[in-house]
């Protein structure tokens, strides 16, 4: 080990990596062009084996109808694969998810699902805590600090009688000459 604790150095050079990094890169493009070119060919050649050219100028209109039910009677056949193609893959995705979720649970790594929002009342909850132990209903409300509804209606009248603060101001003045300052101090400005 790396008396420093440092990760090991890599024997390849960087300019190395670069020139394998490309040449991967240039493969898998090739590959890809090859690729696409060859889903091509084959389409084009599936599609000439499947539908020939039509021939439909000179035909009398019975022999048309014909035809008409006879691309229809295919297209109908082709409906029907094209949905056993489609149930089978959705059956295989759906096998294929729950085999993912097989490897998780036998991975230890498990991913915690969205747990839901869920109402319980109080009694509910110490069922569920205390089990059998519960007896009886729980009254949350019973354990409330009362409050006297008089006592609030005084409060309002008190905070409500706030009038003019002249009135106050004369009111709570026990010497003239106070009030006297004020109303000259005012007047000089």
């Amino acid at each position: 080990m790396n008396p420093k604790g440092d990760k090991p150095k890599c024997k390849i050079s960087a300019s190395r990596k670069l020139s394998l990094k490309i040449l991967l890169l240039q493969r898998a493009t090739d590959d890809l062009q090859k690729e696409t070119q060859d889903r091509e060919e084959e389409k084009v050649r599936y599609l000439g084996d499947k539908l020939p050219p039509l021939q439909l100028s000179g035909l009398p209109m019975d022999e048309l109808q014909k035809l008409c039910k006879q691309l229809h009677a295919k297209i109908d056949i082709v409906d029907e694969e094209r949905y056993d193609c489609e149930s089978k893959v959705n059956k295989h995705n759906k096998d294929i998810h729950e085999l993912k979720l097989k490897v998780q649970d036998l991975g230890g790594k498990f991913k915690k699902p969205a747990l839901r929002k869920v109402r319980v009342s109080a009694d509910e909850m110490m069922r569920a805590l205390l089990g059998s132990k519960h007896k009886g209903s729980m009254d949350l409300r019973a354990n409330l600090k009362s409050v006297k509804k008089e006592d609030v209606k005084q409060d309002k009248v008190l905070t409500s009688e706030v009038g003019d603060w002249r009135k106050n101001v004369e009111a709570m003045s026990g010497m003239e000459g106070r009030k006297k300052m004020f109303d000259t101090g005012s007047a000089a400005q």
